[in-house]
């Protein structure tokens, strides 16, 4: 008996180190030695107006197929504007149409009256519609600024694999001690283990699934802002004070017509306003005016009496 569970104990032990061995083994492999490259992401800022990307090559498409090559995920981001804003959306969904993209989430604000609508889209792209996705989406309105970002997470990848690899083996090894158990306590244990990989399994494989998707599909998010004019590019020092010249008008009308509309709104109040100052002012005027109360005679100072010379003899000196 002592040895039957000698020999249990030592294959689940076994087992255990198998995993531990495939791990280890991709650590060796440069998973720590590449993990700051993993994370490395590359920043890019075009012209505005520019959508051609600068980061992914034009074979990224076969690259991102191909087992042994490097695991990139590419995003992108873009802010445009348009004086259509109805147009311009509509040239966007176009492009996600002929991209096979989808919708992730579509956020719009403002309305049509106004002329101040925006909206915020989040669409997933096939990496190997990446580049024409991004020049289809140029051609929807004037694009002020792109960014984009590529991270490269093989070394993730290739641990995750080297993990998932261990624990597959380690699952078969469990399966056939569980054919050779001959007790209940044995069996238990095993399946105990089993549980335990099984949940595993199942982790790394659904992250390991995730990794293909966020390579496989790219991710735009677009910013799209209804315009009156579009803003201008590349433009001069006089230009500038030219434009700054008709905004400063534009806004002094838009305040003033702002204050007409508000007092067409509060036409109530200022009627009620002003009928309440034209009564106090004509129970104002009916006032009694107060009766002026005669001044105080004023007496008259005293005379002054000149004063006699006196008789005495001056003295001699």
């Amino acid at each position: 008996m002592k040895n039957r569970i000698t020999r249990i104990t030592a294959a689940l032990a076994a087992a255990a180190l198998l995993a531990g061995c495939g791990s280890i083994s991709s650590k060796d492999g440069g998973y720590y030695a590449t993990e700051a490259a993993a994370q490395e992401s590359y920043n890019y800022d075009s012209a505005a107006g520019g959508t051609d990307s600068s980061l992914m090559p034009a074979n990224a498409a076969e690259a991102a197929t191909d087992e042994t090559a490097q695991k990139i995920i590419y995003n992108a981001s873009l802010s445009m504007e348009s004086t259509d804003f109805d147009a311009a959306r509509e040239t966007l969904m176009a492009a996600v149409e002929a991209n096979d993209a989808w919708m992730e989430s579509t956020s719009v604000y403002g309305t049509e009256k106004d002329h101040d609508r925006s909206a915020d889209y989040t669409v997933r792209v096939p990496v190997d519609n990446y580049r024409a996705f991004l020049a289809a989406v140029g051609e929807a309105g004037s694009v002020r600024n792109v960014s984009e970002n590529a991270e490269n997470i093989t070394s993730s990848y290739i641990d995750v694999q080297a993990r998932l690899t261990a624990l597959e083996a380690q699952r078969t090894r469990l399966n056939e001690l569980a054919d050779q158990a001959e007790t209940t306590a044995d069996l238990l244990e095993i399946e105990s283990q089993l549980s335990d990989v099984q949940y595993q399994l199942e982790n790394y494989t659904r992250q390991l699934r995730n990794m293909d998707q966020q390579v496989s599909y790219s991710t735009v998010d677009i910013y799209l802002q209804e315009v009156v004019t579009l803003t201008p590019t590349g433009v001069t020092f006089t230009e500038r004070i030219a434009d700054a010249f008709g905004g400063g008008w534009d806004a002094f009308v838009g305040f003033v017509q702002g204050l007409v509309i508000a007092l067409v709104y509060l036409w109530p109040v200022v009627l009620i306003a002003v009928v309440v100052v034209f009564i106090l002012r004509k129970v104002w005027k009916k006032r009694p005016k107060k009766e002026k109360l005669p001044k105080p005679a004023q007496t008259p100072p005293p005379a002054e009496y000149p004063v006699k010379p006196s008789d005495e003899p001056k003295p001699k000196y």
